[in-house]
């Protein structure tokens, strides 16, 4: 065809009407390559060739830049000196095997982005030299010997892994596609990565053909090959999922959540449902930020390489939204709170974190904020959004990130639910009211988690696994993370009856979520927080109202958290506090048994020993400890409960499970009730001067003075001898509503929803 080309050139070079001449050889050139239009230019996915020349220009300008590049060649060059290894697959996660061929996708894709910036064809042959290994082994594999996962993979255990190494290797095939031949290409495609791409897709739609995080990395690990092969099948598949698959309606998951059935997938509906207006995902902040590589690096392929598309302002730019979302959902120390299955200590310094914060500055509206973070996490990604954060970071244009007060709606529409964290100082709490979070959500509703100075005081337990630990289940979800982390019991709320919410239920659980009554973060003084559930157990309305109360006689902010039930029979209320620390002192008496039995046989209550026994006498039910040099004491008002110190580990033979205390209120034969706790922060202790300064609770007295259907008031009483009153309307949440409220000898008169004021002062 080329022989033509020229023929047919030569006869027209003569010809003096050049416009005819240009015509001509466009025409024939359409004849004879059909596809030549469209065809691409390479690298397109996460690099580009713009910008490989940009980052080019300013090496050894950029000390953030550079440093990250010279760490990422440290790394593969130590990797290529031992050789190339892929091996026969075999192990679950944390084997060598698993481990391995995880290793090696990492190691493509760097040594790929290597090869375009420092342009040293050493990177593209190791590359090449490794894909046409994998081509050879993955030819003959059969399904992963393995055989626990609902959706088997065959380099990995489980298709979602064989997605992980998908999106990863597509960025490295991209980056040496014009290195290689075209024969090389062929064979790649033909015999690796179509196949690849197929078997996580067509042949695997329990995986791919569904809302969830797995199928997020299955539809960009599609997409993304099938944006360096120029596939649109391929492409399509990834945008809108496979056409008329239709899951069974009994599929469930490696974790007994049941798959998506209502025909939902792709790309595109994974950003449309799990994801709310405010940029929450229904799995929690632990599986977006697993989420959120796959999510932002296909959509900063398709913003170059289909930029028609418009990706970043899809639902009206949630994906970058879902940053600030996800960012403001971590601790003082940038540790994500641990809702749902979220596994304590993954902070933001996590490699998926660093994709989104610089994606989300170059491609948002570079919010100076993330360069701070991104001043922390002292690494950017290699290329043309790192290079734009490290470049800033370097002209000095980076502020603190602040995180504020905040509450993010759940549900794709905003109403399902969702998360408020309240900030005072040092105090976070984070309150959950939100849906149930796909397979990987718990039966939790209106728990909560307090947190001081980063330090849990009150704690989520999170999820029972040992990622990637192969000694604990071959690294994966151990059983005790269904029969003890997803039930109620383990965490801060109510349990009726020794039940779960739902009954644990996941379909019944899928259907409900709780109703936010009211949040209001405009007083720094007095922030508050009110949700309200009435199908986690049908016949009782459980409504929780949690204040974090900034007041000049205590030391640091305070908790009050108010939980009212109303119930149409008789029930048995539990209420536990999962507290961090050492017991210092308690206004009760109580006993300890010779021998330690669990509290109960299911619902998690089998996992739980009873390590002490009392019962309030008093008004006030006190109780201090001491955890990482802080005092915390927390009182509560007494309905002649029955008090209970726990501990976490009974029907634990392989210790699975941490062995934390927990402070247990038990309350029985009782329809309606009201639970009102204040917890405090509070002193110090020092381990080098050995003194304890302000080691005391500063409650004198904590009081219900009022408890209606329309109104629950209670007064706290210092031991400086100020007494406040918190008024709390219970059926009225309007901001513009006016009350008057008679108590005792007091009219009180106040709009909005809540009054909160020192007693005798102006009412």
């Amino acid at each position: 065809m080329v022989g033509i080309w020229e023929l047919e050139f030569n006869k027209m070079k003569n010809n003096t009407n050049k416009n005819v001449l240009v015509l001509l050889c466009c025409i024939l050139g359409l004849i004879f390559y059909p596809n030549a239009l469209g065809a691409q230019e390479h690298p397109n996915l996460i690099l580009t060739k713009k910008g490989v020349e940009n980052i080019r220009a300013n090496l050894g300008k950029v000390p953030l830049f550079d440093n990250t590049l010279s760490t990422v060649k440290q790394q593969v060059d130590k990797e290529m000196a031992m050789g190339i290894d892929t091996p026969i697959p075999k192990d679950y996660s944390g084997g060598y095997t698993h481990a391995r061929h995880k290793s090696n996708m990492v190691l493509m894709q760097k040594a790929g982005v290597l090869y375009q910036i420092l342009d040293d064809e050493k990177y593209a042959i190791y590359v090449k030299e490794m894909l046409m290994q994998y081509e050879k082994l993955y030819k003959t594999l059969p399904l992963h010997p393995k055989t626990r996962s609902y959706a088997r993979g065959k380099l990995f255990w489980q298709c979602l892994n064989d997605a992980n190494w998908l999106v990863y290797v597509s960025q490295a095939y991209d980056c040496i596609y014009t290195f290689l031949s075209k024969a090389e290409r062929q064979k790649l495609e033909k015999n690796l990565f179509r196949p690849f791409a197929d078997h996580i897709s067509v042949e695997s739609p329990q995986f791919y053909q569904r809302v969830h995080n797995h199928s997020t990395w299955g539809n960009a690990a599609v997409g993304m090959i099938g944006l360096v092969m120029n596939d649109k099948e391929l492409i399509d598949r990834a945008l809108y999922g496979i056409k008329g698959v239709h899951l069974d309606k009994t599929a469930k998951d490696d974790d007994g959540g049941f798959l998506n059935k209502e025909g939902k997938a792709g790309f595109l509906a994974n950003i449309e449902e799990p994801f709310s207006p405010d940029g929450y995902y229904n799995e929690g902040p632990y599986y977006q930020r697993y989420a959120m590589y796959p999510f932002l690096i296909f959509a900063e392929g398709l913003h170059n390489a289909k930029p028609d598309l418009k990706i970043f302002e899809y639902k009206e730019g949630v994906l970058l939204k879902s940053i600030h979302a996800l960012l403001n959902l971590s601790d003082a120390d940038g540790d994500f709170f641990p809702l749902n299955d979220g596994q304590k200590g993954m902070s933001y310094y996590n490699d998926a974190l660093v994709t989104a914060v610089d994606i989300s500055y170059y491609f948002g509206n570079q919010d100076p904020g993330l360069l701070s973070i991104a001043k922390k996490q002292n690494k950017v990604l290699l290329d043309d959004s790192g290079l734009a954060v490290a470049l800033d970071i370097e002209k000095g244009k980076s502020v603190p990130f602040t995180k504020k007060s905040i509450n993010l709606s759940d549900g794709p529409d905003g109403k399902q639910g969702g998360v408020a964290i309240l900030r005072s100082k040092d105090i976070e709490l984070v309150f959950k009211y939100a849906s149930q979070g796909s397979s990987h959500g718990h039966y939790d509703k209106l728990s909560y988690s307090l947190y001081h100075q980063g330090d849990e005081v009150l704690q989520d337990y999170g999820l029972a696994r040992f990622v990637n630990i192969e000694q604990k289940g071959g690294g994966n979800y151990l059983k005790e993370n269904k029969s003890w982390a997803k039930q109620t019991i383990a965490h801060n709320t109510l349990v009726q009856n020794g039940k779960s919410h739902y009954g644990g239920n996941y379909d019944i659980g899928s259907k409900y979520h709780p109703e936010l009554y009211m949040y209001n973060d405009s007083n720094s003084e007095v922030q508050i927080v009110s949700a309200k559930e009435g199908n986690a157990y049908p016949g009782t309305m459980m409504h929780r109202t949690m204040a974090l109360i900034d007041q000049k006689d205590f030391e640091a902010p305070f908790l009050l958290d108010m939980l009212r039930i109303q119930s149409q029979t008789t029930n048995q209320y539990d209420l536990p506090f999962y507290f961090m620390g050492q017991v210092l002192k308690t206004n009760f008496e109580y006993e300890v048994p010779n021998t330690l039995e669990p509290l109960g046989t299911d619902n998690g209550y089998q996992h739980l020993w009873t390590e002490a026994c009392g019962n309030a006498t008093a008004e006030n039910i006190e109780l201090s400890w001491l955890e990482n040099g802080k005092f915390y004491s927390l009182t509560s008002v007494s309905s002649n409960d029955e008090l209970r110190f726990v501990r976490i580990g009974a029907n634990d033979p392989d210790f699975n499970l941490r062995r934390e205390a927990g402070f247990l209120l038990r309350r029985k034969n009782v329809a309606n009730s009201l639970f009102v706790s204040v917890i405090e922060a509070h002193g110090s202790y020092s381990p080098v001067t050995e003194s304890a300064v302000n080691s005391n609770s500063n409650i004198d007295h904590l009081k219900v003075v009022l408890d209606s259907t329309d109104y629950t008031a209670i007064t706290i009483k210092t031991k400086q001898g100020t007494n406040h009153i918190f008024i709390m309307a219970n059926t009225n949440a309007s901001h513009t509503e006016g009350h008057i409220v008679q108590i005792g000898d007091n009219e009180y008169m106040w709009t909005g929803t809540y009054y909160y004021n020192e007693i005798n002062s102006n009412k």
